[in-house]
């Protein structure tokens, strides 16, 4: 499994530490970098009640390990807010489009839909 930047830094402070820190080791985090860290990329598909981060959760989606992960009726949410996400780790990388949120003068589209990442 690739480690990601932030774990071959930490690597790089330990072989500093010890006096064995090398150019390849610190090339490999470049390189780490430069593919946008390393990892695995699991994303979190949030819709809430409305477009603050503090409104409550009324659906999710999920993508862990590149695999949609199935929710079943009577399966906890994860989170009760958008804010309890962050709280745990998740980025947002999308607020709400403006233009897709509910209103009463035109039909609803998808409503404020919130979509985070984390990298592990």
């Amino acid at each position: 499994m690739a480690q990601t930047a932030i774990q071959q830094l930490e690597g790089c402070i330990e072989a500093l530490q010890k006096g064995a820190l090398t150019k390849e080791q610190l090339r490999q985090v470049i390189d780490a970098l430069r593919r946008g860290g390393a990892g695995q990329q699991d994303l979190l598909y949030l819709q809430a009640g409305q477009t603050s981060v503090a409104s409550q959760v009324i659906g999710f989606s999920l993508v862990e390990g590149g695999e949609v992960v199935e929710q079943h009726p009577g399966d906890p949410w994860p989170y009760e807010t958008v804010l309890d996400a962050m709280r745990d780790g998740w980025r947002i990388v999308q607020f709400p489009n403006l233009a897709l949120v509910p209103d009463e003068n035109r039909p609803t589209g998808l409503g404020c839909e919130f979509i985070l990442e984390k990298w592990r």
